[in-house]
């Protein structure tokens, strides 16, 4: 799509565009949109950050309704916290393998195995598992919320294996205990592609997600060859506003990139993989949205006996919020 590369609409997107404003009027509706969308469905958003800053608008908006731009878990999370609104997917396939690597049996089985352990689930799962859960979390504020546990308490974190280990690093926590799940673009991010590129890029800074592959290896990078920040994506946007730094390689999902570059026109930002594209995050479209608004479909309703569950454990997570700073 033109608006992808910061080319103006070509005539099919701004009628899409005129459609999905005058909608937006009819139906007193926000547009929420994951850093990872397409950039077309970015820029029409009036709202984009990632899951935790889509929970804190999707909290505090007076619209009626709540058009979520991610996948499927995002819209749940705002139905949850939101009850009193509409909460629209454009696309109901858009899922997320992450959250599928944890089901609500597969936790009920290893909370019998710790009995007293405190249940921190990542933001990126189903509403019934975070129904069984004590706290949730985003990668912005997911050390913080480990931190806030008493520290005698076994924690179990899920469902992503990758944030875990760097929260376990970070907290030191001994007693920490991580699922065996990944986002498998994330995790498709490999060490290597990630060092030749930052090789290639001399001077560059390098913008790490925690649920990458290839985290690790980038912590132990020696500083003299290249500056490494672990960040989650609205911190990689605070970070890259503020840095002298013209050059960053970026480990996350392309979609980043799109708002990167638009905030910040005199500088670089090269993908540590070309291939890092979450297809999921991409079947939202221009059409998909204004079909959604025009149609009332399709709409995301927790049953509520799993949402009052799964409300605690959200409050929490939105209400534990990282101070402003170039880590998470």
């Amino acid at each position: 799509m033109a608006l992808e590369t910061g080319l103006p609409a070509t005539g099919e997107e701004a009628r899409l565009i005129a459609e999905i404003q005058e909608l937006k009027r009819e139906r007193d509706a926000l547009i929420l949109a994951h850093n990872y969308e397409l950039g077309p469905v970015q820029d029409i958003a009036d709202a984009t950050g990632d899951s935790l800053a889509l929970a804190r608008y999707a909290q505090k908006s007076s619209a009626r309704t709540l058009v979520m731009c991610g996948v499927y878990f995002m819209a749940e999370t705002a139905s949850i916290l939101c009850p009193d609104k509409t909460v629209l997917i454009p696309d109901p396939e858009a899922g997320c393998t992450l959250a599928d690597a944890m089901t609500p049996e597969q936790l009920l089985a290893w909370k019998a195995e710790y009995p007293d352990a405190v249940v921190v689930s990542y933001v990126n799962t189903s509403a019934a598992v975070k129904a069984l859960s004590d706290y949730c979390c985003t990668s912005a504020n997911a050390v913080d919320v480990v931190r806030a546990i008493d520290p005698d308490r076994p924690v179990l974190f899920g469902p992503d294996f990758f944030l875990g280990s760097y929260v376990a690093r970070v907290t030191g926590r001994p007693n920490l205990h991580v699922w065996p799940g990944e986002c498998h673009v994330h995790a498709a991010i490999l060490p290597e592609k990630m060092e030749e590129e930052v090789a290639r890029n001399p001077g560059s800074e390098l913008l790490v997600h925690p649920e990458c592959g290839c985290t690790t290896r980038a912590l132990a990078l020696p500083p003299r060859k290249v500056a490494a920040r672990v960040l989650s994506t609205d911190g990689m946007l605070r970070y890259a506003r503020e840095s002298s730094a013209t050059t960053f390689v970026v480990a996350t999902e392309l979609g980043l990139l799109h708002r990167l570059r638009k905030e910040n026109p005199g500088k670089a930002f090269l993908p540590a993989h070309e291939g890092a594209v979450c297809p999921f995050m991409k079947m939202i479209t221009l059409e998909k949205i204004r079909d959604a608004l025009r149609d009332n479909r399709y709409e995301v309703r927790v049953p509520d006996d799993i949402r009052q569950r799964a409300l605690l454990p959200l409050e929490r997570m939105v209400a534990i919020s990282p101070p402003q700073r170039h880590d998470i």
